[in-house]
């Protein structure tokens, strides 16, 4: 039986931890040797790489549709700044998006994001700002149609100042939540990135006035240390004017 790391081995070789360390080589900062340390330690990064995913955020999305369940099989899914493409693997397989499961209807996933994204099995993916003019026009006419799903697991460069990064993250949810009042069918469901920080005010403000519910979740494998939260908000009401209109 396999000893407890700090309990003494038996056989002779002392003992281990069994916890990754990784030295601090020459030129790499001290920041970016703990970050690789948790990478090499993070269970949900040795489980994406396990299951054939691009990346652990996967598991959010897993985690988070276990929870709501607005991957249906049939709906028609757009997945903004979609790279490296983890969380449309997860929707195609949900959505039913290859047909794999019978007797059930077929999706679709499109993602979009402003680099050009390595093809998806099932998935769909277009080089594509979403803030463009015609933006949601184009995604509307590649879907055939309006989307049951708009999700974003987008983020602003960091600048190292909490505050800013804050801001420009809320900024860039709340222009994911005006594309999906252009682009979701009655019903639909919105899910989105933020960080808590105290700015997200106004942006709930403006959820809670165009769909019937909105629920702020943090699953669990979303980093404990990390502000990130995510926005939920299901029962999309297409007629209903927020303050601006």
């Amino acid at each position: 039986m396999a000893k407890k790391p700090g309990t003494k081995n038996t056989s002779g070789r002392g003992q281990r931890d069994l916890t990754v360390k990784v030295k601090t080589a020459r030129g790499r900062k001290m920041s970016s040797t703990l970050w690789l340390q948790r990478q090499l330690n993070d269970p949900y990064v040795k489980r994406a790489k396990a299951e054939g995913y691009r990346g652990r955020a996967a598991f959010k999305i897993l985690e988070l549709d276990d929870k709501f369940r607005f991957l249906v099989p049939g709906a028609r899914v757009v997945d903004l700044g979609c790279a490296p493409g983890g969380w449309c693997q997860v929707a195609v397989g949900r959505i039913n998006a290859l047909g794999e499961k019978q007797g059930k209807k077929v999706g679709t996933i499109l993602g979009v994001d402003l680099q050009e994204v390595e093809p998806i099995a099932g998935a769909e993916t277009h080089q594509l700002d979403f803030m463009e003019d015609d933006a949601d026009q184009k995604v509307k006419d590649w879907l055939g149609g309006k989307a049951d799903v708009v999700m974003s697991d987008m983020a602003a460069s960091a600048s190292g100042h909490k505050q800013t990064d804050h801001l420009r993250i809320i900024a860039l949810c709340e222009a994911a939540a005006y594309f999906a009042f252009d682009v979701l069918e009655d019903g639909g469901t919105f899910v989105a990135k933020v960080l808590a920080g105290g700015a997200e005010g106004e942006l709930q403000k403006l959820l809670k006035q165009k769909f019937t519910k909105v629920v702020n979740v943090k699953p669990p494998a979303s980093r404990s240390d990390s502000s990130e939260k995510f926005v939920v908000a299901t029962g999309f009401r297409g007629d209903a004017k927020t303050e601006e209109d």
